[in-house]
């Protein structure tokens, strides 16, 4: 009608267009801190290890952009996604459970507690790194990520890795401390697997641009076509629980164990 104005609310408001999006949504920058976590430049050391790769390249297991997408699809459904992922499931269904025994008057048992299952999955699957190369390498990492947090996170509680770790109750490896910053930072688990999946593919890619005649256009097609099965990893750790974690990703392992002899290496050993 003529005349007529439009209410408070603007056209969205009787049914003419959709609503705006709340202003706090827009203002949320929140999810930068996981962008952060998987920044290929965190200082973490994940550019000094390659987890066979290096083996691999060497021995011409891998000389194209193809064999790599190969190598890293079987790394992503068969070892970050049956292994990795399920330390970081772990450490969410304790802060679960946790959160729920805090809002039970009924269950007062002492908090640190609530831990244990996830510092046993974290030894449940680093001992399927057959490699010491492999444990050394998450080890490290690991421990430089907490040392990282601690300094640029000083707001959040990590009083019960830091102390689990100082006790020698858990091994502060990467996927340990990535879940559990993660969690304390707020994401919800499905971002954290992906995030921990899509890191990985990253770091893999990216060494393969120093060990291989691939460019760094190549390398980011290759991200992205793998990226879709970051959700197809992210269904498998849906679906297995913690205690049933695997690996089959054999040759890796055996490519890691003899990293050490090759005659030169650009990573660590």
């Amino acid at each position: 009608m003529a005349g007529a104005r439009e209410s408070p609310g603007g056209p969205a408001a009787d049914g003419a267009g959709p609503a705006p999006a709340p202003a706090r949504d827009e203002a949320d920058v929140s999810w930068l801190m996981l962008q952060q976590l998987l920044d290929s430049a965190l200082p973490v050391g994940g550019f000094s290890h390659s987890f066979g790769l290096e083996t691999m390249v060497q021995e011409g297991r891998i000389r194209t952009a193809a064999d790599l997408a190969g190598y890293a699809e079987t790394m992503l459904l068969q070892s970050w996604a049956t292994l990795d992922a399920m330390v970081v499931k772990a450490v969410y269904e304790c802060a679960r459970d946790g959160n729920a025994r805090a809002g039970d008057p009924r269950r007062d048992g002492p908090q640190a507690g609530i831990w244990e299952r996830a510092w046993r999955i974290e030894r449940l699957v680093h001992l399927q790194r057959a490699a010491s190369e492999s444990r050394a390498a998450a080890e490290k990492m690991g421990r430089r990520l907490l040392r990282l947090a601690v300094s640029v996170h000083p707001g959040l509680d990590l009083s019960p890795l830091e102390e689990a770790f100082r006790s020698g109750r858990c091994l502060a490896t990467h996927p340990l401390v990535f879940g559990f910053l993660c969690s304390a930072l707020g994401f919800p688990l499905h971002q954290a697997v992906q995030g921990l999946l899509y890191g990985n593919v990253v770091t893999c890619v990216n060494s393969a641009l120093r060990l291989m005649a691939i460019g760094q256009t190549e390398g980011q097609a290759l991200i992205a076509r793998l990226i879709p099965l970051v959700a197809e990893g992210w269904e498998l750790a849906r679906r297995l629980d913690p205690e049933n974690a695997y690996g089959n990703a054999p040759l890796a392992e055996l490519m890691a164990m003899r990293h050490e002899t090759l005659y030169s290496r650009l990573f660590m050993s």
